[in-house]
């Protein structure tokens, strides 16, 4: 089990610093080039969200581990509007814009209620060809709504940085950022099955737990910071964006490289019904008031909380009766 907790550990540490690294070097790079902004928005930082999950969750399901992946998926959506969000609302008010509420908040919901009923069963190959066509037609649809002139955005320009731009700097720091992706995602998933064998836990719950916290970290940080700062315009979009590219892009990933059954039924019933309900609870908090207070936030965690012990319940009940 220490091994594997080094394994899962020390794999989420150098995952953070890799996927900053290739996303920073692959939007720079997209700017020497002249890349259109809205191409550079919607399609790098918004895989680039997404990148832990997508290559964790895309090596656990080729691995044969796909309740590892699924369960790292559920958990990071959970998480973006529950436990990092609430995190937030402990340190400001959120507001949340009229777009988001129009469009990316539905957008994120209807994204997330396909995904769960895709967790039904099976993951058929044609299921994850499904929901990856259903990524490209929101990233073609996003291009289009938005205008060729339109400057970068801020966040973009945070992670582009002040530094002068050097292609051959760049093109070295994307490679070795994805490298450090990939290696450290094949050490989390391994870490994470051997503490799922060690505490006779399923894939799914330390997926849903260990590797979903430390993939949403990133977010966790930097929603926190951007509420610190008083820069909580694209917060909520942000994380919204984010379970819109998990659900479609890293299930559409996961069904294509490793389709099959879900073995944690619970995960696959209950974790994916309360998923898709503390989605819907978040956007409902959205409407009302247009923006997130504390009492919200303080609900949103304990809605966390609740999925956790609820997910951890039949695991719990289960290594009981095998060591009894």
């Amino acid at each position: 089990m220490a091994l594997g907790l080094i394994l899962a550990l020390g794999g989420l540490g150098v995952l953070t610093v890799g996927a900053d690294q290739f996303v920073k070097g692959a939007a720079r790079l997209a700017v020497l080039y002249r890349v259109s902004p809205v191409v550079v928005g919607a399609v790098l930082i918004g895989f680039g969200t997404s990148a832990p999950e997508m290559v964790v969750s895309g090596i656990a399901a080729a691995r044969g581990d796909l309740d590892i992946g699924v369960g790292n998926i559920v958990g990071s959506n959970v998480a973006n509007v529950s436990l990092v969000l609430a995190a937030a609302t402990a340190v400001a008010v959120i507001p949340v814009d009229s777009h988001t509420l129009r469009r990316v908040a539905p957008l994120s919901v209807g994204s997330v209620g396909v995904f769960a009923l895709v967790l039904r069963g099976r993951i058929e190959r044609w299921e994850g060809a499904l929901l990856a066509a259903l990524i490209i037609a929101v990233l073609i649809l996003a291009v289009r709504a938005a205008r060729p002139d339109d400057p970068l955005g801020e966040d973009v320009e945070g992670m582009i940085g002040d530094d002068p731009l050097h292609r051959g700097r760049e093109i070295v720091r994307s490679g070795a950022g994805l490298s450090l992706v990939v290696v450290s995602a094949w050490f989390i998933v391994e870490g994470a099955g051997r503490v799922a064998d060690a505490l006779d836990l399923s894939g799914g719950f330390v997926g849903f737990t260990l590797v979903a916290m430390g993939t949403s970290a990133p977010e966790l940080v930097t929603s926190v910071q951007a509420a610190r700062q008083g820069e909580t315009e694209l917060l909520i979009g942000n994380l919204l964006g984010s379970n819109v590219f998990n659900s479609l892009a890293v299930g559409g990933i996961m069904g294509l490289v490793g389709p099959g059954p879900v073995l944690d039924t619970r995960l696959a019933s209950t974790g994916s019904t309360m998923m898709f309900g503390i989605v819907v609870i978040s956007w409902l908090f959205m409407m009302v008031g247009g923006e997130v207070d504390r009492r919200k936030g303080f609900v949103l965690l304990f809605l966390w909380i609740a999925s956790v012990v609820v997910l951890a319940g039949s695991d719990v009940a289960d290594s009981a009766l095998s060591f009894g």
